[in-house]
C-alpha cells in the first residue's frame, strides 16, 4: 500500500500538544483573577479546562502515529493549524468573560495576540478583568518566539524531528547556527527569551515604579514586540522618562536578531560589528532619529523641552521598527512628513531572527545591495557579481527567494488593501490597516493610529485583516503554501 502523501495523524498529534501548552498557559492567569477578584476566575477556568481537555483528546486519539521525522508538508500544516486553533481556544475568555461578547473582535484580538501585531479593538482596556488582561498579554509573550520552538524545547517526549518546524516557524532568514540540535538551540532562545522579560519586569519595578502587575504585562508585551498595554494610553499613560528609557532598551533589544543576543551572552561581542544587518538596524533607528527631532521640536519643542522631544521621536522609531507598537506620544500629530516617514516604517520590521515583523531589514539590505550592483553588471556582463553579506558572498537563490518574497509581501499589500477598501473602509484607513497587519505592527495612521483602534472597522474587514495577521507573522509563504497545488501532490 503507497505511504500517504502527509501524515494526518502526526499533525493532528502534535497540534494537540500545542492546543494543551495554550490551556496550560492560560491557568497562569487564574491567580491573577483571584487576586483582583473582578469577576472572571470560572470563565478563565472553564476556558483553561476546555482548552487543556481538547488537546488531550486530540493527543489520545493518535497514540498511534508514527514516529517517522516530520517532512515539510508536515511542517507546514502544523504551523498553520497550530496557530489557527491557538487562536480559536485563545478567544474564550474574551467570550466567556464577556469582555469581548463578539466573536469576531474576540478572534481579532486573539490572533493580533498571538501574531504579536497589538491591533486592538478595546476601547476601555482598563475595564477588562485583570486576569483576562494578563492572558491577552500572553498571547503576545507566547507568539513572540512562537509557540512551535516552544513546544520543541520543552517536550523531547513527541519523538519526532523539529528542524521542518522550526524552519517554518523561526520568524526571518538567519545562516548561524547556535547548536546543531535543535531541541537545544530552542531552549537556548527561549532561556534568553524568559531572562530578558524578567529582567525587564524588575527594572520597571524599581527603578522604573510601576507595580508588579503593569511591569509585568509590559515586560511580556516588550520582549515579544507585541504592544499590548495594561493602559488605554499606552505607554504614555505613566509619563516617566525612566519607564520610557527602559522599554526604549527592551524594545530595541527584541528586535535584535537572537542568534546574535546568544552570542552576545557569551561576551562573543565582536559578532555584533561583524553583522551587517545590526549595522544597519542601529543606523536607522539613529539617523530616523536624528531626521525627525528638528521638525517634532519644532512642533512640540516650546512646551515639551528637547529631552521630552528627544525621548518621544526615539521612543516611535524604536516601537514602529521594531514592530512593537507600543506608544509614547502619537506621531500622526507630528505633520505629513514625520507621518509617512512612519508609514514606511511599517513595512520595514527589524533584525531576521528577532520577535519583530515586516520584512526584516536583511531583506531590504540585500535588495538595495543587488539592486546597486546591477549598474556595475550592466557594465561588466560577463562578470560574476555576487551580492556580500558580512563579508560573503550570497548564494543565488537566496536572492531569487528575496526578490519573491519582496514581490509576495508587496502583492499581499495591494491586494489585502483592495478587499478591505471593498468591503467598506475608507481608502487611508485600509491601506494603513492591511501595512500594519502585514507588518504585524499594530498602530497605523487615520483613525487606526496611536491614538485610536479597530473597532469600528466592519467585522468582515477584521477577518481579513486577522488573516493578514497571520500570514505576515508566519512570513507569507507557510500559509500561501497550502494554497498550491504544488503542495498536495506528490511530484
Amino acid at each position: 500500500m503507497p505511504k500517504s502523501l502527509i501524515n494526518i495523524k502526526v499533525i493532528i498529534h502534535l497540534v494537540g500538544s500545542l492546543v494543551i501548552i495554550c490551556g496550560a498557559l492560560m491557568a497562569l492567569s487564574i491567580p491573577f483573577s483571584i487576586y483582583y477578584n473582578e469577576g472572571d476566575l470560572i470563565p478563565l477556568i472553564l476556558s483553561s479546562a476546555i482548552t487543556l481537555i481538547s488537546g488531550l483528546v486530540l493527543k489520545l486519539s493518535t497514540k498511534s502515529h508514527s514516529n517517522d521525522e516530520i517532512k515539510k508538508r508536515e511542517g507546514y500544516l502544523i504551523v498553520a493549524l497550530g496557530w489557527i486553533s491557538m487562536t480559536i481556544f485563545g478567544s474564550l475568555p474574551y467570550v466567556l468573560s464577556n469582555a469581548i461578547p463578539n466573536y469576531s473582535n474576540a478572534f481579532f484580538e486573539t490572533i493580533s495576540g498571538l501574531t504579536t501585531t497589538g491591533a486592538s479593538i478595546l476601547n476601555d482596556i482598563e475595564a477588562v478583568p485583570k486576569g483576562v488582561l494578563f492572558w491577552r498579554s500572553m498571547t503576545q509573550w507566547i507568539g513572540g518566539m512562537g509557540i512551535i520552538v516552544l513546544t520543541i524545547a520543552i517536550l523531547p517526549l513527541l519523538g519526532v524531528g523539529g528542524m521542518e518546524l522550526f524552519a517554518s516557524e523561526a520568524p526571518g532568514p538567519t545562516k548561524d547556527k547556535i547548536h546543531p540540535r535543535i531541541k537545544e538551540t530552542a531552549k537556548r532562545l527561549w532561556l534568553i527569551y524568559f531572562s530578558l522579560t524578567l529582567i525587564q519586569t524588575i527594572l520597571l519595578m524599581f527603578p522604573g515604579g510601576m507595580n508588579f502587575y503593569d511591569a509585568i504585562n509590559h515586560s511580556l508585551t516588550t520582549m515579544s514586540t507585541g504592544g499590548f498595554s495594561t493602559k488605554q494610553a499606552s505607554v504614555a499613560h505613566f509619563d516617566s522618562a525612566i519607564v520610557d528609557y527602559i522599554i526604549i532598551v527592551f524594545m530595541f533589544i527584541a528586535g535584535t536578531n537572537f542568534t546574535l543576543l546568544y552570542f552576545g551572552a557569551k561576551l562573543k561581542l565582536k559578532k555584533f560589528w561583524e553583522n551587517d544587518e545590526f549595522k544597519w538596524y542601529i543606523g536607522t533607528v539613529i539617523g530616523l532619529t536624528f531626521i525627525i527631532i528638528p521638525t517634532v521640536y519644532g512642533i512640540v519643542g516650546a512646551n515639551l523641552g528637547f529631552e521630552k522631544s528627544f525621548r518621544d521621536v526615539l521612543f516611535q522609531v524604536v516601537s514602529i521598527i521594531t514592530t512593537t507598537g507600543f506608544a509614547s506620544a502619537d506621531f500622526t500629530t507630528w505633520g505629513a512628513f514625520v507621518t509617512f516617514l512612519f508609514f514606511l516604517l511599517l513595512f520595514t520590521g527589524a533584525s531576521a531572527g528577532s520577535t519583530s515583523g515586516g520584512m526584516k531589514l536583511v531583506r531590504i539590505v540585500l535588495l538595495m545591495k543587488n539592486g546597486f550592483l546591477e549598474f556595475k553588471r550592466k557594465l561588466h556582463p560577463n562578470a560574476v557579481i555576487p551580492v556580500h553579506l558580512n563579508g560573503q558572498g550570497v548564494p543565488p537563490h537566496i536572492i531569487y527567494n528575496l526578490l519573491a518574497f519582496v514581490f509576495f509581501y508587496l502583492s499581499t499589500f495591494v491586494v489585502g488593501s483592495i478587499i478591505v477598501t471593498f468591503l467598506g473602509v475608507d481608502f487611508m484607513e485600509a491601506v494603513s490597516a492591511v501595512a500594519t497587519s502585514v507588518g504585524n505592527v499594530g498602530p497605523g495612521i487615520a483613525s487606526i493610529g496611536p491614538s485610536g483602534n479597530f473597532y469600528h472597522l466592519p467585522d468582515s474587514s477584521k477577518w481579513v485583516l486577522s488573516i493578514l495577521m497571520l500570514m505576515g507573522r508566519l512570513e507569507l509563504f507557510t500559509i500561501a503554501i497550502l494554497f498550491t497545488p504544488y503542495f498536495w501532490r506528490r511530484n
